[in-house]
């Protein structure tokens, strides 16, 4: 675990120091000092755990688990928001202890709440520290590759919510929206913006500072709400009946000679990255992905087709274009009326459209003869699937924003599902291999390169993690 120091007497301005092992090309967890000075505007002091009641008041006690608590609250009005700062507190032995620490902000013009935390205070020492808690045990420090303003999130999380500082938040914000482009349309809509992005990079560090085995950070993601995060989601499985898909053929003996890694997008059977946008037409992403796939292998050219088509089109199969969709209905389209490629269909729209199949030529679409439903929770037949048959399409959970924002490392999160009822998202597998020891699953997704590694995450193999193993299927053409 590494340590953090806030050192006020350290250099002009103070010092914010971090005790931390680092592994690079030439060495293994290394136990190394990091530096960041202070500045004449940011002065380093030591980070209190407790704020400042001198502007509180007094509004009255309560009784909670045989304690008389205290409650304490200073309200502070900026604009059209308003923010509640609400500190309760208990008296043992004529000594003041912390029970929690509570903030709520609340925008007037608006009518809702922008912002709410909660800090609980689970052990308090009323004594001074021992002075020598704060020695760096002559490590010589160096400094932080780079950290600019970032430090206040792994240096001195706490400073946001004790403080009320906000500057690393303007600052990643104004970054954010030079860097993707994003334009508000009024003052309203900005406010509301702002606040998604600060929770949401809240989380992105909470996360990131517990060391998962993969990290998480800002794209262009990070100024939706909830609700628009689940829009993206449109794989909408309506019941496990019987999906008309013929069963995966294969034998045990097929497992032994199976590549320990493959990569098809070296092979140049997987398209460039696409972006689905605010539609949920992921299952129409995860269909022409493996189509591509499979194209590619029986004819040797990588083609990109038409996922508007799929959009517009395949209503009357059971798809729902930008509201949901499966796989199986889009093959079963597609078996019937064939798939255009992009370039003649037209490009994708990321909402619905007219259809006009009707107006492409017969020798510009690609017919399919069936599907296959590779069988589920099987790892070893679907690395079969994967090696013979190419990219396979699968559906997943990804509700998580921990995999919302994945940005590198094997992705695991215990808390992803794998239930088929449960699963979301629609998305392209295609390789598999080990990375430092973890097994994964590679996989294409559909919200564009700004969001993982380059459009790709790297899955954990272990325990099913969201569903990769629950319901993969490819084309048969």
């Amino acid at each position: 675990m590494d340590k953090t120091y806030q050192l006020s007497k350290k250099g002009t301005f103070g010092a914010s120091i971090k005790i931390v092992p680092v592994t690079t090309e030439t060495e293994t967890n290394t136990i190394k000092c990091l530096e960041v000075n202070g500045t004449d505007e940011l002065h380093i002091l030591p980070q209190p755990t407790l704020p400042d009641l001198s502007n509180f008041k007094f509004i009255g006690e309560h009784l909670e688990n045989n304690l008389v608590v205290e409650k304490w609250v200073s309200i502070s009005r900026d604009g059209e928001t308003v923010s509640k700062y609400t500190m309760w507190l208990y008296k043992h032995n004529n000594v003041n202890y912390p029970l929690r620490y509570q903030m709520n902000g609340y925008n007037s013009l608006l009518g809702s709440h922008f912002d709410s935390y909660i800090i609980m205070y689970k052990s308090f020492i009323p004594s001074k520290p021992d002075p020598s808690i704060f020695n760096i045990d002559g490590l010589k420090c160096e400094s932080f590759p780079g950290p600019g303003i970032d430090y206040v999130y792994s240096f001195n999380p706490m400073m946001e919510f004790i403080n009320n500082y906000e500057d690393h938040v303007d600052s990643n914000f104004e970054k954010f929206k030079k860097h993707h482009k994003k334009n508000y349309i009024n003052k309203s809509e900005h406010f509301v913006r702002k606040n998604n992005f600060r929770q949401n990079l809240r989380y992105i560090h909470s996360k990131n500072r517990k060391n998962n085995g993969f990290t998480l950070s800002v794209n262009h993601l990070v100024d939706l709400s909830n609700e628009e995060l689940k829009s993206m989601c449109g794989y909408r499985k309506i019941n496990n009946d019987f999906n008309g898909g013929q069963p995966f053929p294969y034998n045990k003996s097929d497992f032994t000679n199976l590549p320990s890694e493959i990569d098809w997008r070296i092979a140049g059977a997987v398209t460039a990255v696409k972006d689905q946008s605010i539609c949920g037409s992921c299952w129409s992403f995860g269909t022409t992905g493996t189509i591509e796939g499979a194209y590619f292998l029986k004819h040797g050219e990588r083609k990109s087709f038409s996922e508007q088509a799929l959009v517009d089109c395949s209503w009357g199969f059971g798809n729902n274009g930008c509201d949901g969709g499966e796989d199986f209905r889009a093959y079963s389209w597609i078996e019937k009326h064939g798939l255009p490629e992009e370039d003649n269909y037209g490009s994708y729209l990321s909402q619905d459209g007219y259809c006009h199949i009707a107006n492409i030529s017969n020798s510009y679409l690609t017919k399919i003869s069936g599907f296959v439903n590779v069988t589920p929770f099987d790892e070893e037949a679907l690395k079969i699937a994967l090696v013979k048959q190419g990219p396979i399409s699968i559906a997943i959970y990804a509700s998580l924003k921990s995999l919302t924002f994945y940005s590198n490392g094997v992705y695991y999160d215990k808390d992803c599902r794998n239930n088929p009822m449960e699963l979301n998202h629609a998305v392209l597998l295609v390789g598999y291999g080990e990375l430092n020891g973890e097994p994964y699953w590679l996989v294409k997704n559909s919200w564009s390169t700004h969001w993982g590694n380059a459009g790709y995450i790297l899955m954990s193999r272990k325990n099913n993690n969201c569903g990769v193993l629950t319901s993969p299927t490819y084309v048969i053409m």
